[in-house]
């Protein structure tokens, strides 16, 4: 659940880039709430937490409280000034009302006066006009966190509740407070806080506070909480580490002995609650090890036993947001062209036919009228069986629950084949790009998954496809396998040539 990218005003910290040092880390944090029409209780409140809280891990901090357009274009300039040249760490921090026009979002002065939509351009921000601020100080690392994600009290300015869907630029973290298109609750924490703000205060005065982890438990508590009403969401293009009170890092090695131990223990404790029914066990384990090997899998649970009450935005074409969500229906039909790996030429056609059986999906493949396999997962995306063997945990599909560039999922299972001892093997799955691909079936507008597996005896396995939204068999399938011992790889392709529904 991934997963996912957006309320980007209810949450949305932007941390733009680089070393450790405090003198290259500068934070604009704002604070809008004395807008005349629709004034605000928890924003300025939640500026001054953030603010504090960031001068204590040793950020320059830029503060602005009820500030208008001017002075906000100015306190851009200003982090950019500082920033520029150092290859530092850029923060926004803003908390207050933001519209979205066009799928573009806007954060809005206390001077703002928006009767119509062609207001918004000339007495708002464009959150790409701060985009291009970090980007020209020439910043490393960039990270935005908006608690802005409130409802639109000014008329037909916005095109839409929320906040925009936005794919973090290069070297740059997102964190909103909701998903896109939705809004944030307006109540406040016992301090006075939004919820998302006070617990993203909480998890940065926590020790080697790592912004992935933090966001994931701020996701986690703030979820909970709401019993699904709000989930805060985020979009990542980081390839450094990044602790708030450490500054930057480059990703450490893994030392396969200590991942041994560390999968050993999440499994051993996966197994004892794998099968609960209260969500409240996998939100406990889930804050225990946020980016743990079966986080993904854990994740899916809680969607599955508290099921959110919020949904993705469309985007701009009008398709689903959601991975899974509309995807599949039992009977659907998928008819493939299968063809060589190394010539690229068509060796024959196959078809796929999804069987829903309460969670579980079996796919049932076919070569002419006999069936060669059968894949059995589950609505969420993991796969527990196919033709090579068994997962114990299934392995996902696809990263998280939104179709977002940048998701990934990283996770550990062991492999079982139908024959021979079971291994380990890491999995990594990512969304990599939204592109056109053409198959017979037409050119589609698509993303981009690579999954990339590593056995313990070495066999590597890149698995790339191409889906479509809406839809739950891929566009396109590439997959090689590498085994360890032989020098010639195997290589699987097929292309999608028709596909049909079935029932609902």
């Amino acid at each position: 659940m991934r997963r996912a990218p957006a309320a980007f005003l209810v949450a949305c910290v932007l941390s733009f880039g680089a070393h450790a040092g405090p003198d290259d880390r500068v934070a604009l944090v704002i604070g809008n709430a004395a807008y005349p029409a629709a004034p605000l209780d928890n924003s300025v409140k939640d500026a001054k937490a953030v603010a504090f809280a960031l001068r204590e891990l040793g950020f320059q901090v830029i503060e602005l409280i009820d500030a208008n357009k001017l002075e906000m274009v100015r306190g851009v300039a200003e982090a950019r000034e500082r920033l520029k040249g150092l290859g530092g760490t850029g923060l926004l921090f803003y908390a207050g009302h933001a519209i979205q026009v066009d799928w573009h979002n806007y954060l809005v002065p206390v001077d703002a006066r928006l009767a119509q939509a062609r207001d918004v351009q000339l007495q708002t921000v464009d959150m790409q006009s701060i985009f291009d601020a970090f980007k020209a100080a020439g910043n490393r690392m960039n990270i935005v966190v908006l608690d802005a994600c409130r409802d639109n009290p000014f008329g037909p300015s916005g095109s839409s509740k929320g906040l925009a869907p936005l794919d973090a630029p290069p070297g740059t973290y997102m964190a909103y407070s909701t998903a896109p298109g939705n809004v944030a609750e307006d109540g406040a924490s016992r301090d006075g806080n939004s919820l998302f703000t006070a617990q993203f205060v909480l998890e940065l005065k926590k020790p080697k506070s790592r912004i992935e982890e933090v966001f994931k438990r701020v996701r986690l508590q703030v979820r909970q909480r709401t019993e699904g009403r709000q989930i805060p969401w985020d979009s990542s293009s980081l390839e450094d580490e990044f602790y708030f009170d450490e500054g930057t890092a480059a990703p450490a090695r893994d030392d396969p002995r200590v991942r041994e131990r560390e999968f050993a223990l999440q499994k051993a404790e996966w197994d004892r609650i794998s099968e609960s029914k209260d969500a409240a066990v996998f939100y406990a384990y889930l804050e225990k090890y946020p980016s743990g090997m079966i986080a993904a899998l854990a994740q899916s649970r809680i969607d599955a036993l508290q099921a959110p009450k919020i949904k993705p935005q469309r985007d701009a074409s009008g398709r689903p947001g959601d991975v899974w969500g509309e995807a599949m229906n039992d009977g659907d039909r998928f008819w493939y062209h299968v063809s060589s790996g190394y010539t690229g030429r068509t060796t024959g056609m196959g078809s796929l036919r999804l069987e829903i059986r309460g969670d579980e999906v079996w796919e049932m493949w076919f070569r002419g009228h006999a069936s060669v396999a059968t894949v059995r997962g589950t609505r969420a995306g993991f796969t527990e069986k196919d033709e090579s063997g068994t997962y114990d945990p299934p392995i996902p599909l696809v990263p998280g629950d939104v179709w977002q560039v940048g998701q990934t999922a990283k996770s550990r299972t062991v492999w079982k084949p139908s024959s021979g001892p079971a291994q380990w093997m890491d999995v990594e799955v990512k969304v990599v790009a939204r592109e056109p691909v053409t198959v017979p079936l037409g050119t589609f507008d698509a993303y981009k998954v690579v999954l990339n597996g590593l056995r313990e005896d070495g066999t590597r396995i890149t698995r790339t496809s191409w889906f479509e939204p809406g839809w739950y068999g891929p566009l396109k399938w590439h997959q090689v396998i590498r085994e360890a011992r032989s020098s010639v790889p195997e290589i699987t392709s097929r292309e999608l040539s028709g596909r049909e529904r079935g029932t609902e």
